[in-house]
């Protein structure tokens, strides 16, 4: 019997709510792992289980074999360790990159007032529009690169003095983030262009730097919320006892700001070691990707997807071991990430 004084905790809730909760996180789970094993027991199927299937269960519908990974591992015309070397490359030196130059202009953003004035800002565009027409018109970078900087320094007393207009830090922000709305497509062909006239093009730099870009947004947006986290007092004390702006940053924020760090990390390194489209335009046979080998075998082999999974499994292994190593600063991570937002 139920007692009447007793107070309904708000937060609970029916045994049918319950169960329905429990069969929708149980399908969810299904839909989230069958990719993962279809991939993992396609990998290990001969060609005829494969077209002959479905067969899901090893030893009872099939007999497993690793031959499909000798032949992908061992194989002298396999060519599948110099794309893991890109992608492990590319995808870690672009994501601490990223993390290092988004991760300072967060916490400036957190820390410091900008007032930039708009009159400022567009003479820089237009100088970055200018240096880059003049490349695609094919004069040489360094003669395009400093008449842009004398342009920008012989208008920037008179255009400050005309347009005192100014925007904040928050302007500043959305502006930043906003870039990551812009769909790569429309910006990969301006990129070819530039990177085959100075060079970049089918380069590990090229690539380095286009990732880099590309993900700064994202790590601004996270690494935002998570030095917001951080108690200005704890900072204002280490500068009453004579710490420098640096120790404070180094002994104070990043500690504290750790666990924001190394789930951005992962998230950004995700994106880094998945990028198809921007890869497909700015590499080469010499640098190209695991994402575009896969693809490459459906072009080169037909739909073989015995020799698809296993290059599918070579490139999600790390990230998957990855995050399993790192998952107690993931989770405090994006837990203090929502409780911000």
């Amino acid at each position: 019997m139920k007692n009447p004084l007793r107070r309904q905790n708000p937060l609970d809730i029916s045994p049918r709510a319950k169960l329905v909760s429990y069969v929708l996180l149980i399908a969810w789970t299904i839909v989230v792992l069958f990719p993962l094993y279809w991939i993992l027991v396609t990998s290990v199927k001969i060609p005829l289980d494969v077209e002959t299937g479905p067969y899901y269960i090893p030893f009872v519908d099939f007999q497993p074999t690793l031959q499909h990974r000798q032949e992908m591992l061992f194989d002298p015309t396999s060519d599948v360790f110099r794309p893991m070397f890109n992608t492990v490359l590319v995808g870690v030196v672009s994501t601490v990159l990223a993390l290092l130059l988004g991760g300072s202009a967060a916490y400036a953003l957190v820390r410091f007032n900008y007032n930039p004035r708009l009159g400022m800002i567009g003479l820089g565009i237009g100088t970055i529009a200018y240096v880059f027409v003049a490349l695609a018109l094919g004069v040489p970078w360094p003669v395009a690169l400093t008449s842009g900087v004398a342009i920008f320094l012989i208008l920037a007393g008179a255009i400050s003095r005309r347009f005192r207009r100014a925007i904040g830090n928050a302007d500043i922000a959305f502006w930043l983030i906003s870039q990551r709305m812009l769909p790569p497509v429309a910006v990969v062909v301006p990129i070819y262009v530039f990177y085959q006239n100075i060079g970049l093009l089918n380069s590990h730099l090229g690539l380095i730097v286009t990732y880099t870009a590309t993900n700064l947004p994202i790590v601004i947006w996270l690494m935002r919320d998570y030095f917001a986290t951080v108690p200005i007092e704890l900072e204002e004390s280490a500068a009453v006892d004579g710490a420098s702006p640096f120790r404070i940053f180094r002994s104070i924020v990043l500690p504290v700001s750790l666990p924001g760090l190394v789930a951005t990390f992962l998230f950004v390194l995700v994106f880094a070691w998945n990028e198809y489209l921007l890869a497909v335009f700015l590499t080469g046979a010499d640098t190209r990707t695991m994402p575009l080998l896969v693809v490459a075998q459906d072009a080169t082999r037909g739909p073989q997807w015995w020799f698809m999974s296993v290059l599918v499994l070579i490139m999600i292994l790390p990230v998957i071991f990855m995050a399993i190593l790192l998952e107690r600063y993931i989770s405090r991570g994006i837990l203090v990430g929502a409780v911000k937002g």
